[in-house]
């Protein structure tokens, strides 16, 4: 079998989600080539494990494949790689469909939402290779337990994916187990609106066989509208008194959060996570929810959420000594909220935010919820935007949310246009005890790398 499929070539190989596929394919045994036009740590590491990687997209980089892939982030018709594929007629497909033929070598847990999805995956992914299901696992996010991977093949008949939205590649997933998180306005260059989102995930979970089953947060108004829709078996957790899987006697300390979990009415025991905020004990719930009726006794899901130290860029800790440096990859007002909620629920200490907006059509659509959001911190600096795929609209920048955050009743607000700015203005304002969050999915965790570096050069 694939014997006629020996190399397989990724276009954007160093992408999150192009990278796991591809490590998960060289795991396998296919040889695997890509590039990028950056070289990173990402494309490093597969190097090391076997990989050719070409640095820059050229048509003789394809010259041996048998399938290309490429990621939501090439546009195809302006790809040197794309257009050589195409001239010698080799099969052209997208990550998500490569992710959606790897999901149906096994029994797939999907886990899809507006936001949470990355630590969800991890966690559900840890907790069944703690109950010796020894799963595939293939995250959006660098993962600790995966010995700071983002892919893991497993010998087991399960393989638990993160289920994007975006661009609707999440309807490609073939799930025997959805779950789902949150939902929200999102994404809004692909969907028309919320009733069109919420359209979407109906259709996702109700890909799922009749032997397979949905796990959906009660807590979500949005998700509530969409339960009758779902005609599967669901299992509701959350907070909420109804739910079939709850967590209930929440405490927070620091970065620890704690909670008793009430799973189908009968009390299991405590929980501890090494992370703060109850959207993570939300989380947490799903990993719960799957393995226990996946047969895991409760005692080893226990232990594999306490052992959970969290994913690169979601709330991690940078820095820790006279003040904490904490990185977060939050960029929805929804995120920024609950990582500010979830910091003030663990510390009494002066917050400061640096925020990196990330895409011009996201802020402008939800520049106020992000002013409003940021009220919770005591001082507040946002940089100008990071475009990714985007080109600029004229009248949205960083500024954009800077002013209506002052105009909220915000007394200490700084925009810094330039980022490479940020160490310098940090270095001005730090004070011993405080807690200083960089936020945003663009490239802003390097200028909090660049702080933490300038503040042991101080010490030294």
């Amino acid at each position: 079998m694939f014997k006629s499929i020996k190399k397989i070539h990724f276009v954007g190989i160093g992408g999150i989600g192009m990278s796991g596929i591809a490590e998960i394919m060289l795991n396998r045994g296919f040889k695997v080539s890509g590039s990028d036009l950056n070289l990173t740590e990402v494309t490093s590491r597969l190097s090391e494990l076997g990989a050719e990687i070409f640095e820059g997209h050229s048509f003789e980089n394809v010259k041996d494949a048998d399938v290309l892939v490429y990621s939501s982030a090439v546009v195809p018709t302006n790809n040197p790689e794309v257009k050589a594929a195409i001239d010698k007629n080799i099969p052209i497909i997208k990550r998500a469909e490569m992710l959606a033929e790897t999901m149906r070598m096994k029994y797939g847990i999907g886990i899809a939402g507006t936001h949470g999805k990355t630590t969800t995956t991890s966690m559900v992914g840890l907790t069944l290779t703690e109950g010796s299901v020894d799963p595939t696992i293939i995250v959006g996010g660098k993962l600790s337990g995966l010995g700071g991977t983002n892919a893991r093949l497993g010998n087991g008949e399960f393989i638990v994916v993160e289920a994007d939205e975006f661009d609707r590649t999440f309807l490609r997933l073939t799930p025997t187990i959805a779950a789902i998180t949150t939902l929200e306005s999102e994404h809004l260059d692909t969907y028309k609106d919320l009733d069109d989102i919420k359209t979407a995930f109906v259709e996702f979970a109700n890909k799922v066989p009749f032997y397979g089953f949905v796990v959906i947060c009660l807590d979500e108004p949005a998700l509530q509208d969409i339960i009758p829709n779902i005609n599967k078996t669901i299992f509701t957790y959350g907070t909420t008194a109804q739910a079939d899987i709850r967590a209930v006697d929440i405490e927070h300390d620091g970065f620890n959060s704690e909670y008793t979990v009430i799973y189908k009415n009968k009390k299991l025991g405590r929980i501890k996570l090494n992370i703060p905020g109850e959207h993570y004990v939300k989380n947490s719930l799903v990993a719960v929810t799957v393995g226990m009726e996946l047969g895991i006794e409760f005692y080893t899901i226990k232990k594999a959420l306490e052992k959970f130290t969290g994913v690169y860029r979601r709330f991690e800790t940078k820095y820790k000594n006279k003040l904490i440096v904490i990185d977060d990859y939050a960029h929805h007002p929804t995120e920024t909220t609950v990582t500010l909620e979830g910091i003030r629920a663990g510390w009494d200490k002066r917050l400061v935010v640096v925020f990196q907006p990330h895409l011009y059509t996201r802020t402008k659509d939800f520049y106020q919820e992000f002013g409003k959001s940021f009220l919770n911190s005591d001082i507040f600096i946002c940089t100008d935007i990071y475009p990714a795929r985007e080109e600029p609209i004229e009248g949205v920048n960083g500024e954009l949310i800077s002013n209506i955050t002052k105009k909220f009743g915000h007394k200490n607000v700084h925009y810094v246009k330039n980022k490479n700015d940020v160490p310098k203005k940090l270095m001005e304002i730090k004070k011993d005890g405080d807690i200083i969050v960089t936020m945003g999915a663009g490239d802003i965790w390097k200028y909090g790398d660049k702080f933490v570096e300038l503040l042991k050069e101080s010490q030294n």
